[in-house]
């Protein structure tokens, strides 16, 4: 079930509890004891569907609680493994951006690491017999790849703002799903207890009353 999922509220048992009441109003006292009876166990026949209506919903609600909990553990897991590597990635761009001009100055892939990353083209043999056209060709390969480097690090900084409107999404869904559950607790409890004080036994002064 999705998140973004819309579960609605069982019925209220406050109509079937009215009604339960009216059938010990003395307005009924004179009714058919056997129709009242009927009647009334059909009223708590309800009431119990009404209240297996709610427990589901409770369920379903904590199901969907678990689910959100678990993909906002998932994205704030991607989250730090993203921001782990931009701050590589952003420690490796200030490096960049604090070389000197001068190009003896700039520190460049080594010439092993140039002949095993740079493309065929910049270090054919003719170019690497040729000492200018090669430091060129170095010059012009760690440029290259700050910028493919620079590019990654905007990627990632667009992928974090994702995933932080993502997160807080999801927690506003946890937010209202645990309110609902709540209301849906109450509801329950509240009927749990109307359900007891209309099964409750007659107390022995209300049932046997005293002659005057």
């Amino acid at each position: 079930m999705s998140p973004e999922t819309t579960l609605d509220l069982p019925p209220s048992p406050d109509d079937v509890i009215d009604k339960l009441r009216e059938l010990v109003d003395p307005d009924f006292k004179d009714y058919d004891s056997a129709a009242l009876s009927i009647r009334a166990m059909a009223l708590i026949g309800r009431l119990k569907f009404l209240n297996r209506a709610a427990n589901n919903a409770t369920r379903a609600h904590k199901d969907v609680t678990a689910e959100a909990r678990h993909d906002m553990d998932q994205s704030h897991l991607q989250l730090q493994n993203l921001l782990y590597e931009k701050r590589h990635l952003e420690r490796e761009i200030e490096k960049c951006r604090q070389f000197a001009s001068v190009y003896q100055d700039v520190p460049l892939y080594t010439l092993e690491e140039f002949k095993e990353l740079a493309p065929e083209e910049f270090k054919t043999e003719q170019i690497l017999d040729d000492e200018h056209q090669l430091m060129l060709n170095r010059l012009n390969f760690e440029l290259t790849e700050r910028q493919r480097l620079d590019q990654r690090r905007k990627e990632l900084a667009q992928q974090k703002e994702e995933l932080l409107k993502e997160n807080k999404s999801k927690l506003n869904t946890m937010d209202s799903v645990k309110a609902y559950i709540d209301a849906l607790m109450k509801t329950a409890s509240e009927t749990q207890k109307k359900v007891d004080d209309l099964v409750a036994p007659p107390t022995e002064s209300s049932s046997n009353p005293t002659t005057s």
